[in-house]
């Protein structure tokens, strides 16, 4: 059992972690967010806590962690916080400690470099570029190097290049015990590890996938598992959501046409209807993608019933796929591979059959239009009851925390949306000084935010700053279409006016690209829309104003949002107070979140949107920010800059 009187003494100024971490200061509320969360691991109960920005909620977490004894798994938001977590904070705390843990870290399958696949790629593989050629040959030379075979450790290689997918396994296409390379897989030995380690290191995505497909490992390490930690754990209804659903894309059907293909030439030479089969199901898998005009977007599914194209589209998809299951069926005992090939046809067809049947009770059906695939998605209206049945069974402790969880310091809304409601909650503030340190300033006459030349007026009022904190900023913005048109403005403001600041915008590179290109610059401005909102660090003067263009409130076309409004509304609650309003706070804070990371950052937060004075909910709002200082004088805004 961990007292309060050890956490104190860990944290204090002689104490192991001050002794043996380079400038660690303990703050007050990290002290106390330690004892709560050890409190929490002794009674084997389930907290909920708020941890402003700077209160150092990681190391937070892991004294008592790994004090406590027995296995953690501890979930994050991202990949890149799972790597900082394994390469950097675990073995600083584990050895300011002292404390002798083994630490895994688990991913998921498509991250591992797959020996079977690979084989199948230099031998039989079909390349759209010569990137994927020269790709494939350092990727051979790394897995015969590399002791994880995770594809991070191959910085040579971009995350997203097209070769990974024919390198890595999926669910459907992993051969199993049937795998002639099965001794030798990266999956099952990061699986081992993680098995036999004290402290496993997943991320959300991960964990979920895993507690409903019961695939990647983690399902496995539960029943020994002590306590969970979800950090970054504001993401947890979306990712829930998508987990607790059902989804089949238009992508797994190219996958099954590709890997069929390639079973047909290595296991079924003499036998030609497959491969006619297998282009005919790509064809029809791209048909059915083709019917919308749009690049990207969401609908609800009986909007199809109005599209043209889609009735038949659907049906030869229907047709082609039942077409290459049999013939699977007639071959599949000649290899392990076209035995797998008629599993997933077999599986595929039930789905797709399962999504056309009509709508179920409590679930919502609807579809996502990508660049390259659709996807038919099932997603329950409220994850509350599975997840708090997922967590019921075994006593363990379970850790929510994030720095934007509550609304007023007020849990209601996450323990409804996540069934924790007998969960403890608890809020500790940033140490920072928001009053010195930062300004919010809201612009006045301002207009409706649905208004004709909206984004126009965001800029023409954000140019002053700009110009004032000599580039160093930040533009925010709720929609892409926003972005792409204060990007042109700017542009031409910035030649009009002839100064010279790079000017970057979301999708010329990865993010982890053009946030260190943002960092070396120094007097940058960046545009963003939700992937730079959250999870992203830059500390000191590169970063010294964040404007946001728009109150974040979700799109009320959005098909699983419209359902679950109708669905509280029916239940005679109030939609906006309970559901939406609590989101967009939540999506303000983290975009918020940018300005101040340190204690000797200083910037202003311009946040455009003149519902945040006009409407009676706009307190509410602002009322949930850090206590910045207060103005809606642009004069007072620009001074900022030279104080």
């Amino acid at each position: 059992m961990l007292t309060s009187e050890q956490i104190s003494a860990l944290f204090a100024p002689d104490g192991a972690l001050s002794a043996h971490i380079e400038n660690f200061r303990a703050r007050p509320q990290q002290v106390e967010l330690a004892q709560a969360i050890a409190e929490a691991i002794n009674a084997n109960g389930q907290l909920i806590a708020e941890a402003g920005t700077g209160t150092g909620k990681t190391f937070a977490y892991l004294a008592p962690a790994l004090l406590a004894g027995g296995k953690v798994v501890i979930s994050t938001g991202t990949k890149n916080l799972q790597d900082q977590l394994f390469q950097r904070d675990l073995p600083t705390v584990r050895d300011a400690l002292k404390v002798p843990v083994s630490i895994a870290l688990l991913k998921g399958r498509s991250n591992y470099v797959c020996h079977y696949h690979l084989e199948r790629a230099q031998t039989e593989g079909t390349f759209k570029t010569r990137d994927d050629i020269k790709h494939l040959g350092k990727i051979a030379k790394y897995a015969k190097v590399t002791q994880s075979g995770d594809k991070s450790g191959l910085a040579d290689v971009p995350e997203n290049a097209p070769i990974w997918m024919q390198v890595t396994s999926t669910r459907e296409n992993c051969l199993g015990q049937d795998c002639p390379q099965h001794k030798e897989c990266f999956v099952l030995k990061a699986r081992k590890e993680a098995m036999e380690a004290d402290v496993v290191v997943v991320n959300h995505h991960l964990f979920f996938a895993d507690v409903m497909l019961r695939d990647e490992g983690v399902a496995e390490l539960l029943p020994a598992c002590n306590t969970v930690i979800f950090d970054e754990a504001h993401q947890l209804p979306e990712t829930a959501s998508l987990f607790f659903g059902e989804n089949i894309s238009t992508s797994q059907l190219l996958d099954l046409a590709r890997d069929s293909q390639l079973e047909a030439l290595t296991s079924a030479k003499d036998f030609a209807p497959l491969p006619l089969a297998c282009d005919a199901l790509e064809k029809s898998a791209r048909d059915l993608r083709l019917v919308f005009k749009k690049n990207e977007g969401r609908m609800p599914a009986n909007a199809t019933l109005e599209l043209p194209g889609w009735t038949d589209a659907l049906a030869a998809l229907n047709k082609q796929l039942k077409a290459l299951t049999d013939l699977l069926e007639k071959q599949a005992e000649r290899s392990e591979g076209l035995e797998n090939c008629k599993q997933r046809g077999q599986a595929l067809a039930q789905q797709l059959k399962q999504w056309q049947d009509g709508d179920i009770v409590d679930k919502v059906r609807w579809l996502e239009v990508f660049h390259h695939t659709v996807v038919l998605n099932t997603t329950p209206l409220s994850i509350a009851e599975i997840f708090a049945k997922q967590i019921s069974g075994h006593p363990r402790a379970w850790i929510f925390t994030s720095a934007t969880l509550a609304v007023k310091q007020n849990f209601a809304h996450y323990q409804a949306e996540m069934g924790l409601l007998e969960a403890r909650t608890a809020c500790w503030d940033s140490p920072f000084n928001y009053q010195e340190q930062a300004l919010l300033y809201v612009p006045q006459d301002m207009p409706e935010p649905n208004s004709p030349g909206y984004t126009e007026a965001v800029m023409q009022a954000a140019m002053p700053l700009i110009e004032a904190s000599k580039g160093r900023a930040f533009l925010l913005f709720t929609s892409l279409r926003a972005m792409q048109r204060a990007y042109e403005i700017l542009q031409a403001e910035f030649d009009r006016k002839n100064l010279k600041y790079p000017i970057m915008i979301q999708g010329e590179g990865s993010r982890n690209e053009l946030l260190s290109r943002f960092r070396e610059h120094g007097n940058a401005v960046l545009l963003g829309s939700q992937s730079f909102w959250e999870g992203v660090d830059v500390r000191g003067e590169a970063l010294s104003l964040v404007v946001i263009d728009k109150l974040p409130f979700a799109s009320p076309d959005d098909p699983v949002l419209a359902a679950r409004i109708a669905q509280i509304s029916k239940q005679g609650r109030n939609a906006f107070m309970e559901y939406q309003l609590p989101r967009t706070v939540i999506n303000l804070k983290q975009g918020a979140g940018r300005l101040i990371r340190d204690e000797s950052d200083r910037g202003v937060l311009m946040i455009c949107d003149p519902r945040l004075i006009s409407k009676h909910y706009g307190k509410r709002i602002w009322q949930s920010l850090p206590p910045f200082k207060r103005t809606r004088e642009a004069g007072e805004a620009v001074a900022f800059f030279s104080e």
